[in-house]
C-alpha cells in the first residue's frame, strides 16, 4: 500500500484581485518577500511526507504551464488536468480514478494550497496518524483543527461523544457540518465543546474515495463510468472533456462529506489557518515588518507612517511612496492600482463591486 498526495490547485479565485486573476489564481502568485506561492509553499510542506513522485497536483490545464514554471520538478503524469473548474468534488474524483488505475490499494491525502500551517512537525504527525488509521479501517478521515476562537471564516464540523470528546485526540465519528455560521452561531458551537474547524484536508484509501463517492454523488460518478478503460491512453483527455462538460460544480464537503456515515475526524493541534482574503492574509502572515506591516514590493520603497497595511506591488521598476496610512491596503500591479482601508466589510463590499456587470467598462 502507497500513501499519495494531490494538492487541489485549480481555483479561479479573484478574492485577492487584482493579484489574482482568472489566469493566475491566488495559489499561483508568489509573494516578494518569500518568492513562494501558496502552492509551492504545499508542495514542500508534502514533500517531505510523500515521495516526489506520488505527489499530484491537481489543476486547470490553461493553467499548465504555470504550474511547471513554479515546479519544474514534477513529472507530466504528475499533473491531472482538469478541462473545466468544477469545484473540488470532480476534481477529487477525477484524482481518485488516476491514482487508482496505478495503483489500487492507494491511500490518498487531499488537501487545498490556499492554507497557512505552521508546527510542521505536528502537522506531519497528524498526516501520519490519520494515513495510518484509514489504513485499517474502512473510513474517510477529515482533519478538524482544536478551534481559538468563534471565527465565521471557517466551516465547523461537530463530532459525537458529547463535550470535549475530541480532546482524547483520536480520531472521532463526524455528526454534522455547517459552512462559515454567523458569528452568534459560531459562538455556540465553541462554548458546546463538541466542534472543530474543518481543515479541508481528508484521507481516505482510494478504493474507499470512490465507493463512497458513488453512493454520496452518483451525479458526479455516473458520468466516470467506464474510466478504467480511458486512464492512462491516448483517449483520456477526450473522455475526461466529455465528462466535465456535464459535471455539477460542487464542493467534496457538499458533496460527500456532509453525508458520508463513514467520515471520522481527526483532532489536530498543529497551527491553521484557511488564507481567505487579504484580511486572513494579514493576520496569519509571520513574515511583517516591526510596524505590523505585510509588505510584498518589488522595487525600492519608501514608506514613513504606515503601521498595520498590506503594500504589495509588482513593479521592480517604480519606487513606491506610502505615508500617514494606518490599516489600508495597497495594490500596484500591471493595469490596477487598488486602495482601501483594510476594513472586513469594505473589502468584501469591494469584491461584489467588482463582480457586478457594469464593472466590465473599466476592465
Amino acid at each position: 500500500m502507497s500513501n499519495y498526495c494531490v494538492i487541489l490547485a485549480g481555483g479561479s479565485s479573484t478574492s485577492f484581485w487584482p493579484i489574482s486573476r482568472e489566469d493566475r489564481p491566488k495559489e499561483l502568485v508568489r509573494s516578494e518577500s518569500t518568492g513562494k506561492s501558496f502552492l509551492m509553499q504545499t508542495y514542500n510542506r508534502m514533500l517531505g511526507l510523500f515521495p516526489a513522485e506520488n505527489i499530484y497536483i491537481a489543476t486547470l490545464y490553461r493553467l499548465k504551464e504555470l504550474i511547471m514554471e513554479q515546479l519544474p520538478q514534477l513529472g507530466e503524469e504528475q499533473l491531472i488536468l482538469e478541462p473545466y473548474s468544477r469545484n473540488t468534488a470532480p476534481a477529487i474524483a477525477f484524482s481518485t480514478y488516476k491514482i487508482l488505475a496505478k495503483d489500487p490499494d492507494a491511500v490518498i491525502v487531499t488537501a487545498p494550497t490556499d492554507q497557512q500551517i505552521r508546527n510542521s512537525e505536528a502537522f506531519g504527525e497528524a498526516i501520519g496518524k490519520a494515513i495510518d488509521y484509514v489504513s485499517k479501517y474502512d473510513v474517510l478521515l477529515a482533519l478538524g483543527i482544536v478551534p481559538t476562537s468563534p471565527d465565521t471564516h471557517f466551516g465547523y464540523v461537530q463530532v459525537e461523544g458529547g463535550r470535549d470528546a475530541y480532546k482524547a485526540g483520536v480520531p472521532i465519528k463526524a455528526r454534522t457540518f455547517t459552512e462559515k455560521p454567523s458569528a452568534e452561531l459560531a459562538r455556540v458551537f465553541i462554548e458546546s465543546g463538541e466542534f472543530l474547524w474543518n481543515s479541508g484536508i481528508f484521507v481516505g484509501k482510494a478504493s474507499k474515495i470512490h465507493e463512497e463517492m458513488q453512493v454520496c454523488c452518483p451525479e458526479i460518478t455516473m458520468p466516470w463510468k467506464g474510466w478504467q478503460n480511458y486512464m492512462g491512453t491516448p483517449q483520456e483527455s477526450s473522455f475526461v472533456e466529455r465528462v466535465y462538460t456535464d459535471s455539477p460544480k460542487i464542493s467534496i464537503d457538499y458533496a460527500v462529506l456532509e453525508k458520508s456515515g463513514r467520515l471520522w475526524v481527526l483532532p489536530s493541534l498543529f497551527d491553521w489557518s484557511d488564507v481567505g482574503d487579504f484580511n486572513s492574509l494579514y493576520e496569519n502572515s509571520p513574515h511583517k515588518d516591526g510596524d505590523g506591516n505585510l509588505l510584498s514590493i518589488a522595487g525600492k520603497s519608501l514608506l514613513k507612517d504606515v503601521d498595520s497595511s498590506i503594500i504589495w506591488t509588482n513593479r521592480p521598476r517604480k519606487l513606491t511612496v506610502v505615508r500617514g496610512l494606518k490599516d489600508f491596503l495597497v495594490v500596484d500591479s500591471d493595469d490596477v492600482l487598488y486602495i482601501c482601508p483594510r476594513d472586513e466589510r469594505i473589502l468584501q463590499d469591494t469584491q461584489s463591486e467588482l463582480a457586478a456587470p457594469d464593472f466590465d467598462d473599466y476592465r
